[in-house]
C-alpha cells in the first residue's frame, strides 16, 4: 500500500474512532442525567421500603456468587426481595426496565452488589438506605478502584464507590485495601469472609456437586483436570482480551497426553467479548477430547472441586483455590509489563503459593511436577484468607442485616 494511502487510512480509522468514542461520550450523559432526573423525580413521592432487598449486577444473567448465598440465608417472610440482572453491560435495557431499576433503587432500604454498578453514581442516597458490596474477588491482588487513580491508566473511577455503606473481605489484613479502593472509612469495610467459600467446609456439598459435574461432563472423570482460569488484559472489561498465542495446544497435547483433560474458563469479560465478536480462542474439536471450553460456567467455584492443577495468572480465583488444598502454577509471562501497568496490592511473590512459569515448557514441567509449596500455604492464608471459616454467609448477613460483627 501506498505511504498516503496508509496514512489516509490510519486517519480514518482514528476519525471514526474518535467519533465512536464522541457518541459514548454523548450516550453516557443522556443515561447519566435521565437516571439522576428520573430518581430526583421519584423520591418526593415514595418512601425507602424498610423491608425490600434489591439485588443487582450488570454482570451475570441471573443470581450467583456471594449475592446467591446471602440471598438464601435471607428470611423470605421477613424481607421483600427484588432483583435486576442482565449478562453484560453492553445490553441495553427497555424503558420499562430503567424506570423499574430507578424505582427499586430510590426505595429499597438495602441495594446489595458484587461489582462495579455504575448508576450508583447517580443516584441519591436517601436516609436509611444502604449500599452494600459484597466484592466478587476474594483476597486483595489487583488494584481496583480508588487504587488505580494515581497510574498511567488515563480511566475513570467510579465516583458510586464512595456511596458504600459496608463493604466485605476476606481477611483482616486486607480491610485497607478495600477502603484505599472505595475510599470508604476502614470501619466501612470488615472481615467477615466471603459467602461462596462456605462450599469448600461442606462435605455433603463438595461430595454432591462432584457426583453432578461428573454426570454433567463425563470427560472430567478418571481424569487428571487441569483448569486454565486467566484474567483479563486490557484496561475496561469492554476491552478484555488474551494473548492465545500463549497456549499452543498441539505442544499441550503432545506432552501430557491421555492422562489429563485441559479446561479452558476465561474470564466472564473474556468470554463475553468473545461471544460479542462470534471468536473462538482455538478450535478444539480436532484434540479428541483432550480440551474443553467452559467458560459458560458462570461460577468457577464448583469447578475448583474437580480440578487437579490449576493455572491462572492474576486472577482472584488463587484466594478460593487455596481452600480446595490442591497444587496450582502461576502462568505469567507479562508479569513485569502487569506490574507496572494496572499494578497489584502486594509484591507478586506474597501471591504464590505454588510453581511460577515464564514461558510454555516452564508452564508443562511445572504441572507434571505438581508442587504443593507447603511452606507458603499457611503464610498466605493468613494474610489473605483468614476470615473465610464455613460460616462466612452467617457472619457477612449478621452485620449487613443485623449490625452484629464478631469478634
Amino acid at each position: 500500500m501506498p505511504q498516503s494511502a496508509c496514512l489516509t487510512s490510519c486517519l480514518m480509522i482514528t476519525e471514526e474512532m474518535m467519533i465512536d468514542l464522541v457518541k459514548k461520550r454523548i450516550k453516557g450523559i443522556l443515561t447519566a442525567g435521565s437516571f439522576f432526573a428520573v430518581n430526583r423525580a421519584m423520591i418526593p413521592f415514595t418512601k425507602v421500603d424498610p423491608k425490600k432487598v434489591l439485588f443487582a449486577s450488570d454482570v451475570r444473567k441471573e443470581i450467583g456468587g456471594n449475592m446467591k448465598f446471602v440471598y438464601d440465608w435471607l428470611p423470605k417472610d421477613k424481607y421483600r426481595i427484588v432483583t435486576d440482572f442482565k449478562a453484560d453491560r453492553r445490553i441495553k435495557r427497555t424503558l420499562k426496565q430503567d424506570l423499574t431499576l430507578v424505582y427499586n433503587m430510590t426505595t429499597c432500604h438495602y441495594m446489595l452488589l458484587e461489582d462495579y454498578f455504575r448508576y450508583t453514581s447517580y443516584m441519591k442516597v436517601r436516609k436509611g438506605q444502604e449500599i452494600v458490596q459484597l466484592w466478587h474477588g476474594a483476597g486483595a491482588y489487583k488494584k481496583f478502584g480508588f487504587s488505580r487513580a494515581n497510574g498511567d491508566e488515563g480511566i475513570k473511577i467510579h465516583k458510586g464507590y464512595r456511596k458504600y455503606a459496608k463493604a466485605i473481605v476476606s481477611a483482616e489484613p486486607i480491610r485497607k485495601c478495600y477502603a484505599e479502593a472505595f475510599d470508604i472509612a476502614l470501619k466501612k469495610v470488615q472481615a467477615t469472609g466471603v459467602p461462596r467459600t462456605d462450599i469448600f467446609f461442606d462435605k455433603e456439598y463438595i461430595g454432591n456437586k462432584r457426583e453432578e459435574l461428573y454426570r454433567d461432563f463425563p470427560f472430567l472423570k478418571d481424569k487428571k483436570v487441569i483448569l486454565f482460569a486467566p484474567t483479563y488484559r486490557g484496561t475496561r472489561a469492554e476491552d478484555a482480551a488474551y494473548d492465545f498465542d500463549k497456549i499452543m495446544p498441539d505442544k499441550f497435547c503432545d506432552a501430557l497426553g491421555d492422562d489429563y483433560v485441559f479446561i479452558f474458563k476465561w474470564h466472564p469479560a473474556t468470554y463475553n467479548n468473545l461471544k460479542i465478536e462470534e471468536k473462538k480462542a482455538y478450535d478444539l474439536e480436532k484434540y479428541n477430547g483432550f480440551f474443553h471450553d467452559l467458560s459458560q460456567a458462570r461460577d468457577i467455584n464448583d469447578l475448583l472441586l474437580v480440578t487437579d492443577v490449576l493455572i491462572t495468572d492474576y486472577s482472584s480465583v488463587i484466594f478460593d483455590y487455596l481452600l480446595t488444598d490442591k497444587p496450582i502454577v502461576y502462568y505469567t509471562y507479562d508479569q513485569k509489563d502487569y506490574e507496572g501497568g494496572r499494578g497489584i496490592y502486594f509484591d507478586f511473590d506474597t501471591y504464590v503459593y505454588g510453581r511460577v512459569a515464564r514461558d510454555q515448557d516452564e508452564l508443562i514441567e511445572a504441572i507434571k511436577a505438581g508442587d504443593m509449596c507447603e511452606d507458603k500455604r499457611e503464610t498466605f492464608r493468613n494474610r489473605f484468607m483468614s476470615a473465610c471459616d464455613g460460616r462466612s454467609t452467617e457472619k457477612t448477613c449478621e452485620w449487613i442485616f443485623n449490625d452484629k460483627l464478631e469478634n
